[in-house]
């Protein structure tokens, strides 16, 4: 980890600490449990036991992984339906092929960042390649669900592929964190993703011992996530490890620090910084669909069991 990275920072552009900025408090710190998703690969369920008012417009996000996998392990989902939000695939180690009944998908490699806008629904499947199955190999990465508001619930889907070489590079002002701007705007400088709900997702990395502080908009909510490593959050110094999230109060700046002292298998504190703006809608969550109301859950799942979705294409079968 991480797979998109520069050998001096110092040559990116910097991102400055916000001048006389309210740091947003530290409202929580939520440990995420562990269990298994598809096929069966091991993931932590990030913002299991936060409130919805703290999260929207995000609904979960599972850190998948990271695990060494021995050859004929690696594993991947069936064919599952989506409707109503988009899916944010993040790979850090390994490759992942994406595929869907609209002919959509492809493969992401670390550092590649997938976007895919169910919208009014399709059939969808994530598989590691047959190469990585025989051969194993290390698989991390993270999947992010992003609401959509109900005026763009039944668009049409859309994939959005964002390679590694594609994400904005940024340096804190002293060089002391390496910042990976998917989405959003951060000091006037743009990720390249294109999202329907106003959004920011950066991977950071934090040296041992910096402090990394960043302007965020103030009608945004903000979260932290830690891949890898330990370190504190907000002024007030919030301890926050791996497998932790983090729920930030009003303000307009963020301020995370990485411990001067790390784990051997990581050398620096890595972590998931996400912002975006509250939809305020009513949001109903079951299984692979999110709507506003039970009665559009329920025309969901009559849909799919009906074939609206999609098929499977007869090759894949």
């Amino acid at each position: 980890m991480p797979a998109v990275t520069v050998e001096n920072p110092l040559t990116l552009p910097r991102v400055a600490a916000p001048v006389a900025a309210h740091t947003r408090p530290v409202l929580a710190v939520a440990t995420a449990p562990s269990g298994f998703e598809g096929e069966g690969f091991p993931v932590r369920r990030a913002f299991a036991g936060i409130d919805y008012q703290h999260l929207d417009p995000f609904i979960m996000m599972d850190q998948m992984g990271e695990v060494e996998y021995a050859p004929g392990e690696p594993k991947g989902t069936p064919w599952h339906p989506h409707r109503g939000f988009e899916t944010v695939t993040y790979l850090i180690d390994g490759t992942f092929v994406h595929r869907d009944s609209h002919g959509g998908g492809g493969v992401i490699n670390g550092g590649d960042t997938q976007w895919m806008t169910a919208g009014s629904g399709l059939l969808h499947i994530e598989a590691p390649p047959e190469s990585l199955v025989m051969s194993g190999g290390l698989f991390h990465g993270l999947q992010l669900w992003v609401n959509l508001p109900k005026s763009d619930k039944m668009m049409a889907p859309r994939y959005q592929d964002i390679g590694g070489g594609q994400v904005k590079l940024l340096a804190s002002g002293d060089g002391g964190a390496l910042l990976r701007l998917i989405a959003g705007d951060i000091d006037g400088h743009q990720g390249p993703g294109i999202t329907h709900t106003p959004i920011t997702m950066m991977h950071v990395t934090v040296n041992p011992g910096a402090e990394l502080t960043l302007p965020w908009r103030k009608d945004f909510n903000a979260l932290a996530y830690a891949l890898a490593g330990r370190g504190t959050a907000g002024a007030e110094g919030r301890p926050f490890h791996m497998g932790q999230a983090v729920v930030f109060g009003t303000g307009d700046s963020i301020t995370i620090r990485a411990d001067e002292s790390q784990e051997s298998r990581s050398p620096n504190f890595e972590v998931v910084l996400l912002g975006g703006l509250p939809i305020r809608e009513p949001m109903r969550h079951y299984g692979p669909f999110v709507m506003n109301t039970h009665a559009e859950l329920a025309q969901a799942f009559e849909d799919f069991q009906a074939g609206r979705l999609g098929t499977i294409p007869a090759d894949a079968r």
